[in-house]
């Protein structure tokens, strides 16, 4: 069981959250690929008060027959000489595109069993690379696939998925359609039987207060989301809905659903957070590997203290590990000829 991790933005906890998981007992028993600057690495460790003795190769080095334990591939992209903590930096966004890029293509290879990242920082992200959304379409972009993948807000008690994610609040209605609530519902139902829940009762949040409260509040709970609601459970989905967003997660949590879906980003963040935030894992599935990485962002306010709970990140390579252990038998794909030289040269990112 491979891991391949990249290393978050280098101005937030991001770097101390990946030595102090390096440096757990239980993931010592972990192969794990670190990608990303081999000072980042030093400096996390330093913050963490960790020591790591890594063996570190070079880009060009990697391959089958990786060492077992852990290996740092050194992209030697991000000084951390003078670097301010606590601040964006083109500098730090585009190491972190770089480390991103890496890993998602050794698991498309099959020289990982998982993706992992310690947390990344948009706007760091932006200042790099100005079309840069979202990590569902970059990974798209990055590896070609066939179709866009969905985020997953996980905790032991009940999965969030959710229809949008990471546009304004103004555009979610004109985003939201029978056809594309039906499919989210299709893959929520899919990843939760890949993550051994086969069945799972998925109660799907209404957009509108009390569910439109007959069209007074409303129409498109009652125009779009129900009748996707009940194209998926013609299917044989078990699906709820539409449900008061304010109750959905109450009914959820006393065991009455396993997953809940969600029409926008904060619809489900503000609540899962709430019930989790230092063991809340992000899961982004449907590309025939888990991409995992810990719910909480970069905390820039405690960069460089030693103060970063290694609780979400932990659960988040576990997460990884266990919904990896499910799939054992995926089939490798071939790395891109050069894929070295092409990612330290960001060609394989997402185009302007």
């Amino acid at each position: 069981m491979r891991i391949a991790l990249a290393l978050g933005d280098a101005g937030g906890v991001g770097p101390e959250l990946a030595a102090k998981l390096l440096a757990h007992e239980e993931i010592r028993a972990l192969d794990v690929t670190v990608v990303g600057d081999a000072r980042v690495l030093a400096m996390g460790a330093a913050h963490a008060g960790v020591t790591l003795d890594l063996p570190v190769i070079r880009p060009d080095q990697v391959g089958a027959g990786l060492p077992a334990g852990h290996v740092l591939v050194d992209l030697a992209n991000c000084p951390v000489e003078g670097r301010p903590l606590g601040r964006s930096g083109d500098d730090a966004g585009a190491a972190c595109l770089q480390n991103f890029a890496a890993v998602l293509h050794l698991a498309h290879a099959g020289l990982a069993d998982a993706a992992m990242f310690t947390p990344f920082n948009k706007h760091s992200m932006r200042l790099a690379r100005p079309s840069y959304v979202d990590e569902i379409g970059f990974i798209d972009a990055a590896i070609g696939a066939a179709r866009s993948g969905r985020e997953f807000n996980v905790l032991e008690e009940v999965w969030n998925a959710r229809v949008t994610s990471h546009i304004p609040l103004r555009a979610v209605a004109d985003a939201l359609s029978t056809d594309r609530i039906l499919s989210s519902l299709r893959l929520t139902a899919e990843v939760m039987a890949g993550a051994g829940k086969p069945g799972a009762r998925i109660g799907v949040a209404a957009l509108n207060p009390h569910a439109g409260d007959g069209g007074n509040f409303g129409h498109e709970d009652d125009e779009i989301l129900a009748p996707a609601v009940a194209a998926a459970r013609a299917e044989g989905i078990d699906a709820t809905g539409p449900i008061p967003s304010d109750t959905v997660f109450v009914r959820a949590v006393r065991g009455e659903f396993d997953a809940v879906l969600t029409m926008y980003h904060d619809q489900g963040q503000i609540a899962m957070k709430l019930m989790g935030f230092d063991r809340g894992v992000t899961l982004i599935a449907g590309y025939g590997f888990p991409i995992v990485t810990p719910a909480h962002g970069t905390a820039f306010d405690i960069a460089g203290q030693g103060r970063a709970d290694l609780g979400a990140t932990l659960m988040a390579a576990r997460l990884g590990r266990d919904l990896a252990a499910l799939n054992p038998d995926r089939a490798p794909r071939p790395l891109p000829a050069d894929w070295a030289r092409a990612v330290v040269a960001e060609t394989l990112l997402v185009a302007e």
